[in-house]
Order: structure tokens, then C-alpha cells, then sequence
């Protein structure tokens, strides 16, 4: 599906850490994810303003902690990738030991 975007408007998706594992999550259709390809995408300023009310409404409820907008770069198979640093690093998960944690269950799962 191709859409529109508006060009002074960056696509942005919802990041936050969640309270229970203590993981970087993305909010998806269905909830909270651990992969950032099942983020729901942002593409204007109303629906960044939906995703950042239920960040809010999440950290009020001690799902989560820390949920903000994060700037993404969509590419044509619809995939996001943040456009700083430091919000792709959180993505990929630790960076000690690749082979376990969330990086290593990603890669497992084929939940790219």
C-alpha cells in the first residue's frame, strides 16, 4: 500500500521501555511489541498525536516507562528504521552478548 506522506512531517513509531522485562518495545496494532517492523508508522501529525496519547496513557498505568516519538526512514517494503543513533542502538537490543536477549530471540524467530 502506498501512502502519501507529508513532506514537512517525518514518519514516526512509539518507543518505550517496558516495566516488566525491562525491554525496549514499540507500540503495534496489537499492543506492545519487542520487534520494530510490527510498529505501527505515524505518517502525520494526528496520528503521532493517537500514538503519543497512548504512550502517556500506558506510562500512567505502569506498563511502560520512557514512551516517545522516535523518527523513522520508512523503506518501500514498508519497513522502519530510525533515523539517530541512539534510537537505533535501543532497537538492536544489548550490545554485550548478540547471541541472547532480545536481539538473539529476534533472529530465532524470524521477527524481523
Amino acid at each position: 500500500m502506498t501512502r502519501a506522506v507529508d513532506p514537512k512531517f517525518s514518519p514516526k513509531v512509539l518507543l518505550a521501555s517496558d516495566l516488566a522485562e525491562g525491554d525496549v518495545v514499540f507500540l503495534g496494532a496489537d499492543g506492545w511489541e519487542r520487534g520494530l517492523s510490527r510498529a505501527k508508522i505515524a505518517y502525520d501529525a494526528a496520528e503521532a498525536a493517537a500514538l503519543d496519547a497512548a504512550g502517556k496513557a500506558a506510562v500512567a498505568s505502569n506498563r511502560v516507562v520512557d514512551a516517545y516519538l522516535v523518527d523513522v526512514f520508512v523503506d518501500a517494503a514498508g519497513a522502519p528504521t530510525p533515523l539517530h543513533f541512539r534510537e537505533k542502538f535501543r532497537a538492536a537490543g544489548p550490545s554485550v552478548r548478540r547471541d541472547l536477549g532480545k536481539q538473539a530471540w529476534l533472529q530465532g524467530a524470524g521477527n524481523r
